[in-house]
């Protein structure tokens, strides 16, 4: 119990880390990309969902193999890959001249990307199944608290120091928290009564999820819920700008982003004891019905303080939908192939991350930057229907997945 715990704060700690130099740069891109050149409103916002979307377009591919490769070698070698790798490719973008180079960049970025999802594969792992829920939460805290920081530090380094020494500054800490997951982290792996210890081809991983009508639509969940998220971002900083004349304008733009990140903070633990209690399910139907609720006003506000209001109760429901799903996946995948199952779940996200930024450009650029709310409140409603029919059709156990699979192997 004491290498776990010691595990868990690293992690903690080096998630924060992550988390906050990442949202360090993630709300000012489309800020960083005007200064290329005199480029047009609607030139920025398309270019801004291209170079915010094509890490994750990259990512959504890569994904499973990370995982596949951690469930046999070690996820520890997978996070100090990915730990430096993403260190290198935020480096150099602060060295970026055009918009072409800071979109390749970003492409590689995509490549690495995988510290954050590996990290809670590999405490996944390691945490029995009553105390998913609460022990993931955990690590979701240290997420979302570097969310919380990230884009204020980040806002008020570009409005000091300026993009180049932002996206250093960025890199060291980046490298900093891969540095202590390479000193401090020992993996391990609890073993669990009738869990398989065969290893099982791509094929078979895949018929699994796809015979499990509820883990599939877990990963349904997944997507609709990052395209709605990840809609509007790109163009936060955007949206701000048209609600206030401060000069300031990162910073009011990294107080929009992160404040969703404190309603994170406040509610993530919450989430994850209830769910622990009454079942994941049925807390992930509650939070996609409040961030319709919570989504749809965003549209209609006229100074930056109700969007600030706003983004923080979206915050607090968005607090348990990650931890809760990966819980959930925690119960229904069998441990032997598990890193591979949320590296699929981790692919269905980043393909949100891409359309989301994608079809929020397009969206903002037609029809300006509030029908994009309403796009996203109407994918957090498909999310929830797909998620009651789920239910409604069949309830899968972990045990059940287990027989599943073994059925797959013969089919």
């Amino acid at each position: 119990m004491k290498v776990q715990s010691r595990n868990l704060l690293i992690m903690w700690v080096a998630n924060f880390l992550v988390a906050a130099s990442a949202t360090m740069i993630l709300p000012f891109l489309s800020l960083y990309i005007s200064t290329f050149g005199d480029y047009s409103s609607a030139y920025i916002q398309k270019w801004s969902g291209f170079v915010f979307g094509i890490t994750f377009l990259t990512a959504f591919l890569i994904s499973p193999l990370w995982g596949r490769f951690g469930d046999k070698h070690g996820r520890k070698k997978i996070l100090l890959i990915t730990g430096f790798g993403i260190a290198l490719s935020i480096f150099f973008m602060g060295y970026a001249s055009s918009v072409t180079e800071l979109f390749i960049l970003r492409l590689f970025m995509g490549v690495v990307t995988g510290f954050i999802p590996t990290s809670i594969a590999l405490i996944s792992a390691q945490t029995d199944k009553k105390h998913a829920g609460k022990v993931l939460a955990t690590v979701q805290t240290g997420t979302v608290s570097g969310g919380l920081f990230g884009p204020l530090i980040g806002g008020s380094l570009v409005d000091t120091v300026g993009f180049q020494y932002t996206f250093i500054l960025t890199s060291s800490a980046i490298a900093l928290a891969t540095l202590i997951v390479a000193i401090g982290i020992k993996e391990i792996v609890v073993n669990e009564k009738n869990a398989s210890k065969k290893t099982y081809s791509r094929k078979e991983v895949l018929r699994l999820i796809f015979k499990s009508r509820l883990l599939l639509a877990v990963m349904l969940i997944s997507f609709f819920i990052q395209t709605a998220n990840f809609s509007i971002q790109p163009l936060l900083a955007l949206y701000v700008d048209e609600l206030t004349t401060t000069v300031n304008l990162a910073f009011m733009a990294g107080l929009a982003f992160s404040i969703t990140g404190l309603g994170n903070l406040v509610a993530t633990r919450s989430w994850g004891n209830l769910g622990d209690r009454i079942g994941h399910d049925k807390v992930l139907i509650i939070c996609l019905i409040l961030a319709v609720v919570c989504f749809i006003p965003q549209a209609f506000v006229t100074n930056i303080w109700q969007l600030v209001f706003l983004r923080f109760l979206y915050g607090i429901q968005v607090g348990g939908l990650i931890p809760c799903m990966t819980a959930y996946i925690r119960q229904l995948a069998p441990l032997s192939v598990q890193g591979e199952v949320l590296g699929y779940n981790q692919s269905f996200r980043f393909l949100g991350n891409v359309i989301g930024p994608v079809m929020g450009g397009v969206l903002a650029g037609y029809f300006g930057i509030s029908s994009v709310f309403y796009f996203s409140a109407s994918l957090f409603v498909v999310a929830l229907f797909v998620l009651y029919f789920s239910l409604k059709e069949k309830e899968v156990t972990a045990f059940e997945d287990e027989h599943t699979l073994k059925r797959v192997k013969n089919f």
